[in-house]
């Protein structure tokens, strides 16, 4: 479940690209470059080749904070920052992420309802039998996990739901190739497949960067936050699902009836591997906003 490589985009605001750009240098050992493109983009060049990215996001609202009190920044262009990291693993970059999340807080940074959270996942390996199950499972799921990532209202349009109509269609064809499910992915689209900003991308399970990106399956259900423990239950969560969508037969798009959130929620992390003390903050992060008892289906008994 863990092997798979990912990178992570964490957008945030409170402080300068230029002030968050050295603090990840300080952090992780690197050289920061100015690289001055379109996205103001600092690049933090590491001993093993690899390059970290501070950026500019036009979709956050940039605030700072005076005196305690946060405030809009008159200079909003300075205070919109996405973290863009390289490809990482979990076990040797876990802690690293975690420590520059933890830095930048200090430093100033911090998140509001504009700023989300992205999650890359490696493509390798997946098949159309695997993604039509991806699908599935986001499908299937899809209330509950909104509401277990509590995402706001001011994000949906950039994390929407699968459509009916297209989980129809791939379940009823049910795709052998990826050309023939690529082409139920974009069915009702306008433009050209290879924009980058395609329209179909703005969904919890985003497919767009799998067919016309880096070969990626991208996870955007996600608020931003600059809580380092949230940050690694979110990754574990990505890494979880695409664990069982590869490992799977198959999977059923019926959606389940939900009688207690938290139970729910917490009996499927558990089937999907979040098992043990090592993952119990994990849970506890992707429970916390169900309604409910984690314990007890049906209430606990007297």
């Amino acid at each position: 479940m863990l092997n798979t490589r990912f990178g992570v985009e964490i957008e945030f605001t409170g402080i300068t690209r230029r002030e968050a750009a050295r603090i990840v240098g300080m952090t992780i050992d690197g050289q920061v470059e100015h690289i001055g493109d379109g996205y103001d983009t600092y690049a933090i060049g590491t001993q093993d080749g690899r390059t970290w990215k501070i950026m500019r996001d036009a979709s956050i609202r940039c605030q700072k904070k005076v005196d305690g009190h946060i405030e809009e920044d008159g200079y909003r262009g300075y205070r919109s920052c996405e973290l863009v990291t390289p490809i990482l693993t979990y076990r040797e970059d876990i802690e690293t992420l975690q420590t520059i999340i933890r830095n930048l807080r200090k430093a100033g940074a911090f998140t509001n309802s504009s700023c989300g959270i992205h999650i890359h996942l490696d493509g390798k390996g997946h098949d159309a039998r695997s993604i039509r199950n991806f699908m599935n499972i986001i499908h299937a799921r899809e209330d509950l996990f909104h509401r277990a990532l509590g995402i706001n209202l001011a994000r949906e349009r950039y994390c929407k739901k699968l459509e009916g109509k297209l989980m129809e269609k791939v379940n009823a064809v049910k795709p052998k190739d990826m050309a023939k499910l690529e082409d139920l992915w974009y069915d009702g689209y306008w433009g050209p497949r290879t924009t980058h900003y395609h329209d179909s991308r703005y969904h919890f399970l985003n497919l767009h960067s799998f067919f016309h990106g880096h070969h990626t399956v991208e996870i955007r259900g996600f608020n931003s936050t600059m809580h380092a423990g949230e940050i690694r239950s979110y990754i574990v969560f990505a890494l979880a699902l695409n664990h069982q969508a590869l490992t799977q037969t198959s999977a059923s798009t019926k959606k389940p009836q939900v009688e207690n959130e938290k139970f729910a929620m917490r009996t499927y992390l558990n089937r999907i591997g979040l098992v043990g003390q090592e993952f119990a903050a994990c849970r506890e992060h992707l429970t916390k906003n169900l309604t409910g008892s984690s314990a007890w289906r049906h209430g606990r008994v007297a």
